[in-house]
């Protein structure tokens, strides 16, 4: 897979990759519709759409959307890439496997970043606002038996993904854990995470993927 990287959007990181190798261990294939949510660089639907599965990414940056289009045909698939807010531009429109690498970094400010690439990372003291979003609305775009992916770090508390996920009836286990030492932009910010508990020993944190099963039955 080739990547442009296109100027003022988030390249991916290592997490995306850890996401995408999960992501390929899914069934998919012609007639599988998978959803990338807050796309980037178009890195997760791009492996869906090269593995035949029919692929829509979603992005608030206008410069993302463009990134996934463009990255979409440098590498000769189709991939239909919408911008908006998180589910905001899908209507009802529910899918097989939804896949999300979302901002999940905390930051002692509450304001949100309005653009550059910390929009792309920060999420609030938290690091949840995003994910609890995405949490409490997944189920109602996922088909029947329909998968979710979806990564973030540690300092954002793994127990609360799985109740949010559980509380909308997914049957969510963790898949995937690294870990590992923090990365620049937790790094600068270890003092206060440390004292608000949120780190590993040693300063660590982990990398986690979730993966939740929606209901067989039709919702």
């Amino acid at each position: 897979m080739r990547l442009l990287p296109l100027p003022g959007v988030f390249q991916p990181p290592s997490d995306s990759y850890m996401l995408a190798q999960q992501l390929r261990q899914e069934r998919l294939g012609p007639g599988v519709s998978v959803l990338d949510l807050g796309t980037g660089s178009g890195h997760l639907a791009i492996v869906a759409a090269l593995a035949g599965a029919s692929a829509v990414a979603v992005d608030i940056s206008r410069r993302a959307v463009l990134s996934a289009r463009l990255n979409a045909f440098v590498n000769g698939v189709q991939v239909t890439a919408l911008r908006g807010d998180l589910f905001a531009p899908l209507g009802g429109r529910r899918f097989d496997v939804i896949v999300s690498n979302p901002p999940y970094l905390p930051h002692p400010d509450a304001v949100l970043p309005a653009r550059g690439l910390a929009r792309a990372v920060d999420a609030g003291p938290s690091g949840r606002v995003f994910l609890d979003r995405i949490c409490a609305q997944v189920g109602r775009h996922l088909n029947p038996g329909g998968v979710v992916l979806l990564v973030h770090s540690s300092v954002c508390g793994e127990r609360e993904t799985i109740d949010a996920l559980s509380a909308q009836g997914l049957d969510s286990s963790i898949v995937f854990r690294h870990r590992g030492p923090l990365g620049p932009r937790l790094a600068a910010r270890a003092d206060w995470l440390r004292a608000r508990g949120s780190l590993l020993p040693g300063d660590q944190e982990d990398v986690i993927i979730f993966r939740a099963i929606g209901s067989s039955a039709a919702g």
